[in-house]
């Protein structure tokens, strides 16, 4: 390591050398690599976390790069993955740490795996299912996390220690859930940047052995506003995430092919009953008769049959552009795709 790498760091005196000791060793892992997770995991990578893992189910689309900083035009060209466009931005800005970057959907059958060795979680999405899920897995496995938000220039920031602060689920009353998101009313970068911000602070505070805010922290960048409310006192003692009899109902595993709608995109994904690794190229051969245009860039296969545009994923998960309805699209899927 280069010697003066941390320097400016170490001399902020809550961390300090022993604390730069401790970000050495920490893992942290990022759900998402959008907006608010590139944000999130390049302060990280030049604090000098040990190791950073990066989860993302989506690829790098031109409306990506005005908020998406790890991100470049190249990358949109050629719709690489966000995960591994991240993981390799993120690896060359730091070669001494560890990057992870894994391309799959943050979802009940595998947040547990990601929680085994992580000392910390970062909410990077843009949707409350997956924030729910986080939720339950960090409550389950005690392991401290920070929710962040942002949409047109406002933002919101929560840190939630199990055991010690209320949960997400507890403050369901508490936290703004409407329908509204980056691709249906925008989003300034300013907005993103003061939300990572302070996602990142939490962490860093709780990585070097200080305790993390308890306050939910709302701001509007472009009116100057902010606002922090104490949420400490508001923990359900019958909280079904992170309660003494906690069932943790985001975990429960659901059956058969699942779907989800993109809001805003007039995207639905499509999640096979079984993950499985696909032969893209075998898929492209068996396609190309009925494809309009199709292209295969090693992560992903791109194709267009008619008015809907296919982007499928090696373990099988497809995203289908042209589409709303979830049982249209889970009949194209079937129809080009299989069961």
């Amino acid at each position: 390591m280069i010697k003066q790498r941390y320097s400016r760091q170490e001399l902020f005196a809550p961390i300090g050398t022993e604390g730069q000791q401790k970000l050495a060793n920490k893992h942290v892992v990022i759900v998402g690599a959008g907006a608010l997770g590139s944000a999130n995991g390049e302060m990280l990578a030049r604090a000098g976390v040990g190791k950073i893992t990066i989860i993302d189910r989506d690829y790098v689309e031109w409306s990506n790069l005005s908020r998406q900083q790890l991100f470049t035009e190249e990358d949109a060209a050629h719709a690489h993955t966000k995960a591994k466009a991240a993981s390799r931005r993120l690896q060359a800005i730091n070669t001494s740490i560890t990057i992870e970057g894994v391309v799959e959907e943050f979802a009940a059958e595998t947040a547990e795996v990601f929680m085994e060795d992580a000392d910390f979680v970062i909410d990077g999405t843009d949707n409350f299912n997956t924030r729910f899920i986080i939720n339950d897995a960090c409550a389950k496995w005690r392991v401290p996390w920070v929710y962040g938000g942002c949409l047109t220039s406002y933002g919101i920031v929560l840190a939630i220690m199990p055991g010690k602060s209320p949960c997400l689920q507890c403050l369901i009353d508490q936290i703004p859930q409407q329908g509204r998101t980056c691709d249906t009313v925008g989003v300034i970068a300013p907005a993103v940047q003061i939300t990572a911000a302070y996602q990142t602070a939490e962490c860093l505070k709780y990585l070097t052995g200080y305790e993390m805010s308890q306050e939910l922290l709302n701001f509007d960048v472009w009116e100057r506003k902010h606002v922090a409310v104490n949420v400490s006192p508001l923990i359900n003692p019958y909280c079904p995430s992170c309660s003494a009899k906690a069932t943790y109902p985001f975990l429960m595993k659901q059956q058969g092919i699942q779907t989800a709608v993109l809001c805003g995109r007039d995207t639905v994904q499509v999640r096979p009953a079984q993950t499985n690794t696909l032969s893209i190229p075998a898929l492209a051969k068996q396609l190309k008769p009925f494809s309009d245009s199709m292209k295969d860039n090693g992560e992903l296969l791109i194709f267009t049959i008619k008015k809907n545009r296919f982007v499928v994923f090696q373990d099988g998960r497809t995203l289908i552009h042209g589409v709303s309805d979830v049982e249209q699209a889970k009949k194209l899927y079937q129809r080009y795709i299989g069961a």
